[in-house]
């Protein structure tokens, strides 16, 4: 018998990245919740979304969207991020949390500025504690592309970070679903790489006229060869 798939709620889900993950995941057959600061809020894009992909799709306050999935997606700016883990830190807990933060600092946000507390991943790790497996994840994806039918998304690969390798396995087959190519790319140390490489993007988007950079991870797995 086929496996359930995990429920999943996105956690600024109003905002580009969140309602484009919201988009991709319904479009797969995943049971998606949109969280909001106001549970009318999210009913309303719920609603819209809902319209928008055909699927069912629900609308709670931030901590009850939480609480009631397997999986919570964190898709908020860096200014809002703390925030945000307060309102869900009783729902995560037991959960799997990806968290796509990005630690940008306008208006340079071409320059990497990196926390001195270490990435946002693994502040968040921190924050939640043992009780909450964090991945870090899709925070290279153009948020434009996610939206389009005829998907760009693949043209980009996924870094995928957390120090629960089944954890980090689940975000890489919602990637899956989504139409990318995911890696698994270590602890969640490692996520400093995938949040630097963001204002990277964002330079070389400006520079060359770019429609939403992304990356490429080259090599086939299992050609090295070995035992």
């Amino acid at each position: 018998m086929q496996e359930a798939l995990p429920r999943i709620s996105i956690i600024g889900a109003t905002g580009d990245l969140g309602s484009g993950i919201a988009y991709k995941l319904a479009r797969a057959g995943y049971s998606v919740t949109i969280g909001s600061r106001s549970a009318e809020k999210a009913q309303k894009a719920a609603a819209a979304m809902t319209e928008r992909t055909g699927c069912p799709i629900a609308g709670m306050e931030n901590g009850a969207a939480a609480a009631a999935c397997d999986v919570v997606i964190l898709t908020v700016p860096w200014s809002s991020h703390r925030a945000m883990l307060e309102a869900v830190r009783e729902g995560a807990q037991g959960k799997i949390f990806v968290d796509a933060t990005v630690p940008l600092v306008p208006p340079r946000v071409a320059r990497v500025q990196l926390p001195a507390d270490g990435p946002a991943a693994k502040q968040t790790q921190e924050f939640l504690g043992e009780g909450v497996r964090v991945v870090s994840a899709f925070q290279n994806i153009a948020a434009a592309h996610l939206q389009d039918d005829e998907s760009h998304a693949a043209d980009c690969d996924v870094l995928v970070c957390g120090n629960d390798p089944k954890a980090r396995e689940v975000v890489v087959q919602l990637a899956a679903a989504m139409g990318m190519n995911a890696w698994h790319a270590g602890a969640i140390d490692n996520s400093a790489v995938a949040e630097a490489l963001t204002s990277v993007l964002i330079f070389l988007n400006k520079r060359y006229k770019i429609d939403g950079a992304g990356i490429r991870i080259t090599g086939v797995p299992g050609s090295a060869g070995g035992s």
